[in-house]
């Protein structure tokens, strides 16, 4: 359950930073329309710029989304669902689940501290 309520908050704040990033690029679309120089519009803009945000979007949510898929195959082995049935759930090999399911485990010592 954390880690999907995590997932949620995480996807909430991506949306509200990516609706940021939306106005922000159309301001910069109208500076481009008015016949501004790219270098006066990237020179000008305010950190982060629009691409920053995009790619720590995109981070933000790659890590939230590995955090849940993994708390959710655990979900799933610990109600006694086969590993293959897992992988064909998630459309990858049964290989790619055993590795997830064994990432983060407290055997994984990279998961201490």
């Amino acid at each position: 359950m954390r880690a999907l309520e995590d997932l949620v908050r995480e996807i909430d704040r991506c949306a509200a930073e990516l609706q940021s990033a939306r106005a922000r690029a159309e301001s910069l679309l109208a500076d481009r329309r008015a016949g501004h120089s790219w270098l006066d519009i990237v020179t000008r803009e305010s950190r982060p710029l629009v691409v920053e945000r995009i790619t720590t979007v995109l981070s933000a949510l790659s890590g939230a989304g590995s955090t849940w898929r993994r708390a959710q195959a655990r979900a799933l082995q610990e109600e006694r669902v086969s590993i293959n049935r897992i992988a064909a759930m998630f459309g990858v090999t049964r290989q790619r689940i055993s590795a997830l399911l064994r990432e983060g485990s407290p055997a994984d010592p990279s998961d201490a501290g």
